[in-house]
């Protein structure tokens, strides 16, 4: 009895300490998923799926799918990794941005670094998976992805730039099933563009004046609010252009076309929120609507393709 006791007590430290180590873990994993915005996957992940949709005409492989949502995990980590150690100190200083966990330290610098290096090496092996092509041009993926996070320091393009490395989601995509880059996924890559530039045009008029105090290039800050505003509205009107006329070159039908008129509702929706006058609803508009948005059109653009075997 007295062994048995002696066992239990030696046994219940050891316990706490695998159930401490646990939750330590799974905390550093939340913070780490926080840094990278994970959520934010919403914008590319759909686009990217659809992009396979319409490369294969209907389902794509089990194995195709597999290693395009780990390319996109990958590629997206490491860039979002990269854009917080590229600006930690413009972070440091932005008092929207300051609690961000690498200012704070909840986060190291060589752990976001060593995160950086493997999720960029995730993406290699995705694309050495799915063909030649993908391999091939991996490395320039991520170089555009990387190259972003300066691309403020020196223009005005910088959410053009942001709209290409999303734009290649779907470009991507359409390379994993079909081995080649062809015209026909274009409208699609530069739709996307279009909305990525235009919601993150939006999104940057929160630091306005932060972005003149410091120099940096967003076009709020070098034309004003009021003139960006109607860049954006002009961006996502080009976007549902572009996708009006990929939806004719892909003889999509009825249920495609109902998603674009939801998608222009929410792009409506969207600008409503925010005035020159009242960025309150940034988040709502940036976030929320453009989440709506890119499942919205994979789910009726998906089914349309799915149902009518295109």
């Amino acid at each position: 009895m007295h062994t048995d006791t002696h066992r239990l007590e030696k046994e219940q430290p050891q316990q706490e300490s695998v159930f401490i180590s646990v939750h330590l873990w799974f905390q550093h994993f939340l913070t780490t998923l926080r840094m990278i915005r994970f959520e934010h996957s919403v914008f590319a992940l759909p686009f990217a799926l659809l992009g396979a949709l319409l490369a294969a005409g209907g389902w794509p492989t089990p194995w195709q799918l597999f290693w395009i949502v780990v390319a996109m995990v990958g590629g997206r980590s490491a860039a979002m990794a990269f854009n917080r150690i590229a600006d930690i100190r413009y972070d440091r200083e932005n008092p929207r941005t300051a609690a961000r966990e690498l200012p704070t330290g909840k986060l190291s610098l060589r752990f976001a670094w060593l995160f950086t290096l493997v999720s960029a090496a995730v993406l290699v092996v995705a694309a050495w998976q799915l063909n030649p092509l993908a391999l091939k041009l991996s490395p320039l993926v991520l170089a555009i992805l990387l190259l972003y996070s300066y691309t403020k320091r020196f223009t005005t393009l910088t959410h053009w730039v942001l709209g290409a490395c999303l734009a290649m989601a779907p470009a991507g995509a359409w390379i994993a099933v079909r081995g080649t880059l062809d015209w026909e996924i274009l409208p699609l890559a530069l739709a996307v563009l279009c909305w990525v530039a235009g919601f993150d045009i939006i999104y940057a008029c929160q630091d306005v004046e932060f972005d003149r105090r410091v120099r940096l290039y967003s076009l709020p800050a070098r034309i004003g609010i009021g003139g960006a505003l109607w860049i954006s509205r002009a961006l996502h009107a080009l976007m549902l252009i572009l996708l009006v006329w990929l939806a004719r070159e892909a003889g999509l039908g009825a249920l495609a076309y109902a998603g674009l008129g939801l998608t222009g509702a929410l792009l409506a929706y969207e600008h409503s929120l925010v005035k020159p006058h009242d960025l309150s609803k940034v988040n709502a508009a940036f976030f929320t609507v453009n989440g709506y948005i890119s499942v919205l059109l994979l789910l009726f653009w998906g089914v349309d393709i799915l149902v009518a075997g295109r």
